[in-house]
């Protein structure tokens, strides 16, 4: 196992079979450490939501690929919200991923416990003798991680320990159903015209044209990206993106946060050319610095926000507000660790800040992981004061006011008069009167799955990016892969039908 900082060596222990009665997924039924004895197993405990769970996840995904016949990797999904607990959450989970390793779902912590972990994510190698060598704690780096490793696989060949072991697999991916959109997350509406949408499951940017005679309908009219993972400039069907996620309209450029190659992608609306503006494909491992924004590393841009002349970028990885401005990318907001505290820099911390609105006069946060909705005024020196929510570990589904609200790992926002807030592990979509700072349900039952109908009947799975304009609240269903219109005169939920 790694002996440089991606892990630490202590007292050997043999590793405890994983209990019995969890459900699998990626394979056809649930294996054993005593079948798998000969080969080195690396285990990997992560959740659904945090955003170092999902560095660290895409990280196991590389060793995966590189050392997938020489090692087993077994994924142990264990919760943190109730909201991404059981197996539908598990196979969403490694779904987004695309993870292609077996999975343990641990819904009560029963596998957490056996192995004695305490943090997301944890990481452990079992040696081909059946022995933890070695745990990390925090994401690991690919390919330290497999340089190590292999190190060790050529000393136990040496031993004559190792030896080959097959298991059966049977991929979730095999068994998705083709949609239009697959797992859409943020969306920005331009005029009454287009609607544009990070389809980031299929690494792509769509402008939609919406039907003025049917609020219920619209038409895919321009594509940007080839629906290939990876990092490419250029014209519209070779452009490729990474998990595309918030948007900006800046001129007739649309900016867009390439949350998987850690940069800002821009698109020109006049020729459809994709161009890298920020970031350098790499992730930032530190808070960021000033500096030139295509030579700083970023970690996680998940939103965007335009306010002239700035675009402020929410770092849902790096736990930090920035702005780029001419030719410099500037820290705003945030130390870079995962925090919730309000004040003025460099007090203020964030935690996972996934969607950014403003109304002239401030910006608006939504902080993920603290639960929480911020806001930072913008008039003098900037501070951070927090609306609703009460900090990392207080979460629930709760309407009220201020401190007394509660939500559940949040990741939507959009301001028109009052704050809308996808309120996504507990499927609804929520309002807020910025002033008073009082929350209550908009729309969503509160049961996950996909109805259209009244409001309070409506159901989401997962809600995610909102846009709004002319009393008409469009939410992309990310776990339903589907647009919803919310009509905010008539209190009716559709659901937006898509033709490509």
């Amino acid at each position: 196992m790694p002996a440089d900082h991606e892990g630490e060596r202590g007292p050997a222990a043999r590793a405890p079979e994983f209990p019995q009665g969890l459900a699998w997924l990626n394979v056809p039924a649930p294996l054993s450490l005593q079948q798998l004895r000969g080969q080195p197993v690396v285990v990997s405990f992560f959740n659904g939501g945090g955003i170092t769970s999902l560095h660290h996840a895409e990280q196991v995904r590389r060793v995966h690929q590189s050392l997938h016949d020489r090692i087993t990797v077994i994924g142990v999904h264990t919760p943190k919200f109730p909201g991404e607990a059981g197996l539908a959450a598990a196979r969403e989970t490694i779904l987004r991923l695309g993870l292609e390793h077996p999975v343990v779902v641990d819904p009560a912590r029963e596998a957490w416990n056996a192995w004695g972990a305490r943090a997301w994510p944890t990481t452990m190698v079992i040696d081909p003798r059946g022995v933890v060598v070695a745990r990390a704690t925090g994401a690991i780096d690919a390919l330290r991680f497999a340089q190590a490793l292999s190190k060790d696989l050529d000393t136990w060949q040496a031993e004559g320990v190792l030896r080959a072991v097959e298991h059966a697999t049977r991929l979730e991916t095999a068994r998705e159903h083709p949609h239009v959109l697959r797992y859409p997350s943020k969306l920005l509406l331009v005029s009454q015209a287009f609607l544009y949408v990070a389809d980031s499951g299929h690494h792509r940017v769509l402008e939609l044209e919406l039907d003025p005679q049917h609020a219920a309908e619209a038409r895919v009219r321009r594509i940007f990206g080839s629906g290939e993972r990876g990092l490419v400039d250029g014209e519209p069907e070779q452009a490729r993106w990474d998990n595309p996620r918030g948007m900006a309209l800046v001129g007739r450029r649309l900016m867009v946060a390439d949350a998987g190659n850690h940069c800002v992608r821009a698109v020109d609306l006049d020729t459809g050319h994709v161009t890298t503006v920020a970031g350098t494909g790499e992730a930032g491992q530190q808070a960021v610095r000033p500096g030139h924004p295509l030579r700083t590393a970023l970690r996680s841009p998940w939103a965007l926000w335009w306010d002239r002349p700035r675009l402020y970028i929410a770092l849902a990885g790096g736990h930090q507000l920035a702005w780029i401005e001419s030719d410099e990318l500037v820290p705003f907001l945030g130390h870079g660790r995962e925090a919730w505290s309000d004040g003025p820099a460099p007090e203020a911390g964030f935690a996972q800040p996934s969607d950014l609105a403003g109304d002239g006069r401030g910006l608006y946060v939504v902080d993920a992981q603290s639960s929480a909705v911020r806001r930072i005024n913008l008039i003098g020196r900037p501070s951070v004061e927090t609306l609703v929510g009460a900090g990392l570990d207080q979460w629930g589904d709760e309407d009220g006011t201020g401190e007394t609200v509660r939500l559940q790992h949040p990741t939507g926002l959009v301001y028109d008069g009052l704050l809308y807030a996808s309120d996504t592990y507990n499927h609804k979509i929520k309002q807020m009167d910025p002033t008073s700072r009082r929350m209550t349900r908009l729309a969503g039952s509160g049961e996950r799955g996909h109805a259209d109908g009244r409001f309070v009947h409506a159901k989401f799975h997962a809600p995610d990016g909102l846009a709004v304009r002319d009393r008409t609240l469009y939410v992309a269903d990310s776990g339903n892969h589907v647009l919803r219109v919310l009509d905010l005169r008539h209190l009716e939920v559709r659901t937006l039908v898509v033709h490509d």
